[in-house]
């Protein structure tokens, strides 16, 4: 139960009949009301013109044994006098509530005088009617039948037998039987109508998750085989579902490329290890056998290159691992002289701009920006610091060949080497333009190739002023 419950499906049809159902019984429960309402008025107005109808007769003078009323076909009629005394009653009566009397034999007496008292709620001349009409529900038996009726009391002023109330009524059997014509209605058919909503609204949600049950699938499936290069099912159906495919598929591709990245690095930087490692032990080991064939210069510096490449892969990891870099104030324009200072052939030119960041992750960016060109300058690198609106602006250019349009966003891919004059043991390992441009993008900034004004290569480095 919890299992089935637990289901979107389940709950949508049980909250969708939930729904239906109290707008059914709300409205059962109105239609009943105003029903009853509409028959009892009827019944109401049919008592009433009874009573009119034996009232008027009185008016007129006619005799309690000749009123035409009394026959019973109209309904049981009762007329009662000021006193209250029964003087007039239908035929075949035998039973009787809800009127002023429960008598059912009249109680005539002389008639009073025209001078008597006039009782009534309202003051009538003799032979006028009273306008106003008082409703009741009560019962009758009549000729052994019991049934519920509707009276209706009118008061007449006769000129010979004073002030008079007439009681009509009218039957609720209709009433009474439309009320539950309606009702065992409502009682068989909201049921089934309940059962046909929760159907539906079975199938069609059924319908519309079966793709997201599609897509789960398709995930658990890719979760047990680690096949990134699979993607979900995306319906036609240009809806919520949909989109969910789409941004599953999206987010598969990301990963899937992240993990390709990842591979790529791994076996990179393994190849790039290899090297220098294995460089570094056969001069270990002819060193050992041969101590005076040592060359030392060539030991240090191959564990200088695997120093600084175990540096730069350990930085990377450290970005791809979401490092956030320090919120310091840097001066780029002092940063850039330091970075500069003792190199051959590099002038700068920079205003004061600060930025916040990482002060050591920014000078490792010019460091590597400084490093590319001069390998790749003629004579001569540029450095120039200025600010352009809310940003600051590094730029490096060199007088050398640049760098190929079509190759401007490939070089900063990491191990990536152009070209046969960056070597292994001249251009380094590829890996100096990725780190820089990974700690720009942390820096909230970029770091884009272009061409410069000596025609070489031009590295401009835009991050948010402080």
């Amino acid at each position: 139960m919890r299992r089935l419950f637990g289901s979107v499906r389940a709950r949508a049809t049980l909250g969708a009949t939930l729904v239906v159902a109290v707008a059914l019984v709300a409205a059962g429960a109105a239609v009943l009301l105003s029903l009853r309402s509409n028959l009892m008025g009827e019944a109401g107005t049919q008592a009433e013109r009874s009573a009119r109808a034996v009232a008027s007769e009185l008016a007129a003078g006619t005799p309690y044994d000749k009123l035409s009323g009394l026959d019973g076909d109209i309904g049981p009629v009762q007329v009662l006098d000021e006193d209250g005394r029964l003087v007039a009653v239908s035929e075949d009566l035998e039973r009787i509530s809800g009127t002023d009397s429960d008598r059912v034999r009249a109680q005539r007496t002389a008639a009073p005088g025209g001078d008597e008292d006039d009782s009534g709620d309202e003051s009538l001349e003799p032979g006028e009617i009273s306008g106003e009409s008082v409703f009741r529900n009560g019962s009758a038996t009549v000729d052994g039948d019991t049934e519920d009726y509707r009276f209706a009391a009118v008061e007449v002023e006769t000129s010979d037998r004073g002030h008079l109330t007439v009681f009509a009524g009218a039957p609720l059997a209709a009433e009474h039987g439309a009320v539950r014509t309606a009702l065992t209605v409502m009682l068989i058919g909201f049921p089934l109508l309940l059962g046909v909503v929760a159907g539906v609204t079975w199938l069609v949600t059924r319908r519309a998750l079966r793709p997201v049950e599609g897509i789960r699938r398709e995930m658990a499936a890719i979760t047990r085989s680690e096949d990134l290069a699979r993607r979900v099912p995306e319906p036609d159906t240009h809806d919520e579902i949909a989109r969910l495919a789409s941004t599953t598929n999206e987010t598969l591709a990301a990963l899937e490329a992240s993990v390709e990245r990842q591979r790529r690095f791994v076996a990179d930087a393994s190849h790039e290890l290899r090297s220098p490692i294995a460089s570094l032990r056969t001069q270990l080991e002819v060193a050992a056998a041969h101590p005076e064939l040592l060359d030392l210069d060539g030991a240090v510096e191959d564990t200088v290159r695997l120093q600084r490449l175990a540096a730069d892969l350990l930085l990377l990891a450290r970005l791809d691992a979401g490092e956030r870099p320090n919120d310091t104030r840097v001066d780029l324009a002092g940063l850039a002289r330091e970075e500069a200072e003792g190199r051959i052939g590099v002038t700068v030119a920079a205003e004061p701009v600060e930025v916040a960041g990482s002060r050591g992750q920014l000078g490792r960016v010019l460091a590597n920006l400084l490093d590319n060109a001069q390998r790749h300058a003629r004579s001569a690198v540029t450095v120039s610091v200025r600010r352009e609106g809310d940003r600051a602006v590094v730029g490096v250019a060199d007088d050398g060949d640049g760098v190929p349009e079509a190759d401007r966003e490939r070089i900063f891919e990491r191990f990536v080497r152009l070209d046969a004059a960056r070597s292994r043991d001249d251009g380094g390992a590829g890996l100096g333009l990725a780190i820089a441009r990974d700690v720009a993008v942390r820096h909230g900034g970029t770091l884009t190739a272009g061409q410069g004004p000596a025609g070489g290569a031009l590295f401009e480095l835009r991050l948010p002023l402080v």
